[in-house]
């Protein structure tokens, strides 16, 4: 962790004055664009993409080599790809990456468990985060992602991956807030928590170009989120944590706080090292600073699975200067945490709060 650190000071180089060039410590890969939901806040499932094979993520990560830390496997829905395992497995051998983490939405409850076991197996000194996404209690989950039987099948799933109780797996809970369940999320939210998952997160429902989602009216107003996450931060500050947990909620609390900021002033609060620290890579090869715009600044396959030549090319070069110039701004979660962890004023809080006095 500390190497992190001393890591974040040359990213705050990077960001500042270009040098010295570095590698993004922060993957999301997209397997597919392919799903067996059909959420009422996202539409992804309807793009059609060449996925990469296994055989073509071994060349690209071969020259990534060992920057990645944390690495995210997203789709569409992973557990649909047949060969996951041994996509994640050929990238761990290559990478070692410390957290890989698997957005689901649980539905394929016999396959999810059975991956997730060989995963965790196969990938041991890796910590392996498997986050189900719910969106509501019972039939306002199914409603909201289209599919019967969803939250069954959900629970099904948590129930048994958590009962696998391997030392290196966590499993989480996920909750997009859009309009159609922020007016009951202080419901869903103490259901969920009352359910014990390793971790609760919560993201509020974007219009982006990755999910087709542009100028659907699914994002709550900023009185409505408010209302809906002011909860869940008051639930998190009288809840009692220790270690690792206390660190991980600190920053949940300030992600919570930033996501407020930003709907209220529409603008980056805080620098945004997307293009910097952090990366996609789409199902067929092309490279994006984030999935907000999923704009492609260069295609893997046509530069031989050589990501470096994608990432310090001109198109990147000037995707930084945009970003650094705050020409764009969004509350993309997985983005802003790599972001926080990199803004000295951030964790001065998260620093207060987990080692001086917890906020009350």
């Amino acid at each position: 962790m500390i190497g992190l650190y001393i890591k974040t000071l040359f990213y705050k180089s990077f960001y500042l004055f270009g040098f010295p060039r570095m590698m993004p410590m922060n993957y999301t890969v997209s397997l597919l664009y392919s799903c067996n939901s059909r959420c009422s806040t996202c539409n992804i499932w309807k793009k059609k993409a060449n996925n990469l094979t296994d055989i073509e993520y071994e060349k690209i990560f071969k020259n990534i080599g060992k920057a990645p830390y944390w690495i995210t496997f997203s789709g569409g829905e992973p557990f649909l790809r047949k060969d996951i395992v041994k996509i994640v497995t050929t990238i761990y051998k290559t990478s070692r990456p410390r957290i890989m983490n698997f957005p689901s939405n649980g539905i394929l409850t016999k396959k999810i468990v059975t991956d997730v076991k060989n995963i965790c197996r196969a990938c041991p000194k890796s910590q392996i985060i498997v986050n189900l996404s719910i969106d509501g209690i019972e039939e306002e989950h199914d409603r909201i992602r289209n599919v019967e039987n969803n939250f069954q099948d959900v629970i099904k799933t948590y129930q048994k991956l958590k009962a696998l109780n391997i030392k290196n797996l966590q499993v989480g809970i996920h909750t997009v807030i859009s309009k159609y369940n922020v007016h009951n999320f202080s419901a869903i939210a103490s259901y969920l928590l009352d359910l014990k998952p390793d971790s609760y997160i919560t993201e509020i429902a974007e219009e982006r170009v990755e999910l087709d989602t542009m100028k659907t009216n699914i994002t709550p107003s900023l009185l409505q989120y408010k209302s809906a996450i002011d909860f869940l931060i008051h639930r998190i500050k009288h809840d009692k944590y220790k270690g690792r947990s206390k660190i991980t909620k600190a920053f949940r609390i300030e992600y919570y706080s930033l996501v407020k900021e930003i709907l209220r002033d529409k603008k980056q609060v805080i620098p945004c090292y997307s293009g910097i620290s952090s990366v996609q890579i789409s199902p067929d090869g092309d490279i994006w600073s984030c999935c907000i715009k999923a704009e492609s600044k260069g295609n893997l396959r046509k530069v031989e699975y050589n990501f470096r030549k994608v990432w310090y090319n001109r198109e990147m070069k000037l995707e930084r200067a945009s970003i650094k110039n705050r020409e764009c701004w969004c509350p993309l979660a997985n983005a802003s945490y790599t972001n926080m962890l990199l803004d000295f004023k951030t964790l001065a809080r998260v620093f207060y709060r987990v080692f001086i006095k917890w906020y009350k």
